[in-house]
């Protein structure tokens, strides 16, 4: 152990037992880093990308790179952590090399107009292939990090957490109230036009004030992870899987090892327990409630609250960037909402009596949100008269409520599925970073769904967001019946 570290005991051994409160809070704070960047990628890349040309029926297609990254990097990222005989550790050196490729990828995300244009695109052409082409190639590879960063965040969590169960909804808790802290920041960021003059040679001929603030929130975005991760990974160590190979439950992990990881992920599935299933069927149906409004939250309130277009009119377009700025500050408020409602998960529990009953409210609030929207819309057009216009301020503040209200459901989502699943994982010994890689799958491949069908909705009923709200919206509340019906109690799950 390295003098005045913090060092971890936990190992694959899920009777290991669990460590200071502050250890959690430190791994945790992580998630306020990588959700800064996450929460530019949601409030202002798909209106980046309609700048660069990007037909708004086809930026759906765009996020569907990250299910597509997922789907492979966050299994094969939690079997190989949960292998990893680094002396480093076995989370530390992935959630090191997840920030290196979001570094990586937020400049080519940032400075893709710039690339485009000194390799030859036309400025006077509204699509700009070679910016396109970069900015798609940076925007996977942000996929790609941030599944490299958050699995292996939430498995050394588990690990960290030991046999406590109540430690591991702690540690969910705090890891979602950290994407909250990262989520205002991000937002806040988002939502001030002027941030770009702490970088004035972001602003280039290829890029104009609205592109040269995205590149110093990313900018700003990278410094905020570097620091965090480099204070958890100093003062949190890790005891080597190698040096565990004395504790029985180590030899088996080690001798997994010389199985192909296809192998193990195959007799992983074929493993889950009938609960973990269930688990898996609730989350999927709830993400394919939540990616319609994360894909188009800002673009819906610059295209259907305030009456504007994206590469339209001077008007349109102005009304579009006003509206996708005010869209920043609702997702702001809602990040507040998020943090705060973490932050009283493990009482609304308790009061509740069973922990499903919390995550199915919780959908069901979704579902009422997302319904409303529609009527949101529906003022908004009438009060505008086909006139690109700031919207009433009676609809602008029932648009920026629902934003807030909003970030209560999601407060749950990053919490309870996670921790459920990391309390059946060590109940069952299985690895927690593949376990928590094949609960991602219930998250991607709703996204790519949803990536896949949503584009074309939309532009069946005329190119608006609202088909998509609608698909939500059915979608959250068969997922609040299925929390309700087909989830095991509380006390169900311990007897495991």
């Amino acid at each position: 152990m390295e003098h005045g570290a913090i060092a971890t005991s936990a190992s694959s051994d899920p009777n290991a037992p669990s460590s200071p409160v502050i250890k959690l809070v430190l791994v945790s704070s992580i998630a306020a880093g990588v959700q800064f960047g996450w929460a530019l990628q949601l409030s202002l890349l798909t209106p980046y990308s309609q700048l660069l040309g990007v037909p708004h029926s086809w930026s759906s297609f765009i996020w569907l790179c990250g299910p597509l990254s997922g789907l492979f990097v966050q299994p094969t990222i939690g079997y190989y952590s949960d292998q990893c005989t680094s002396r480093f550790g076995r989370r530390r050196p992935f959630i090191i090399t997840g920030s290196v490729l979001v570094a990586v990828s937020v400049f080519l995300v940032g400075f893709a107009a710039d690339i485009g244009r000194s390799l030859g695109d036309n400025p006077l052409k509204k699509t700009k292939p070679r910016a396109v082409a970069f900015f798609v190639v940076g925007f996977w590879i942000l996929d790609v990090a941030n599944n490299t960063l958050q699995g292996p965040c939430r498995a050394f969590l588990a690990d960290l957490s030991g046999s406590d169960h109540s430690k591991m909804r702690f540690a969910n808790a705090s890891f979602s109230f950290f994407m909250a802290v990262g989520n205002v920041l991000g937002y806040a960021a988002g939502s001030y036009s002027k941030l770009h003059r702490m970088f004035p040679f972001t602003r280039t001929k290829a890029c104009d004030i609205y592109c040269a603030n995205l590149k110093t929130c990313f900018i700003l975005s990278i410094i905020f992870l570097a620091i965090l991760v480099t204070i958890a990974c100093v003062l949190v160590k890790e005891i080597p899987l190698s040096s565990l190979s004395n504790q029985a439950n180590a030899s088996e992990s080690l001798q997994q090892t010389s199985e192909p990881f296809v192998t193990q992920l195959v007799s992983a599935l074929k493993k889950l327990s009938k609960p973990m299933w269930l688990l898996l069927i609730v989350t999927a149906l709830n993400w394919i409630g939540w990616f319609p409004f994360t894909l188009y939250d800002t673009d819906w309130m610059g295209r259907e609250i305030y009456g504007g277009e994206a590469g339209g009119t001077p008007l349109e377009s102005r009304m579009y960037d006003k509206g996708v700025s005010v869209g920043s500050l609702g997702l702001m408020i809602y990040a507040v909402a998020l943090g705060f409602t973490s932050l009283g998960i493990e009482p609304m529990s308790r009061v509740l009596g069973e922990v499903k009953w919390v995550w199915g409210i919780g959908n069901f609030i979704l579902a009422g949100c997302l319904a409303l929207m529609l009527l949101a819309t529906k003022m908004a057009e009438d009060a505008r008269k086909n006139t690109p216009q700031p919207p009433p301020s009676n609809v602008k503040a029932f648009a920026l409520a629902l934003f807030g209200i909003l970030g209560i459901p999601q407060a749950v989502t990053f919490s309870i599925p996670f921790a459920l699943a990391s309390i059946l994982s060590s109940a069952s010994g299985a690895g927690q970073g593949l376990s928590l890689g094949l609960m991602n799958l219930a998250i991607v491949i709703p996204q790519m769904l949803v990536s896949l069908v949503i584009g074309p909705l939309d532009a069946a009923f005329g190119g608006g967001n609202t088909p998509g709200f609608v698909m939500g919206a059915i979608s959250a509340a068969l997922s609040g019946i299925c929390a309700f019906v087909l989830l095991p109690s509380t006390s169900q799950i311990q007897r495991r």
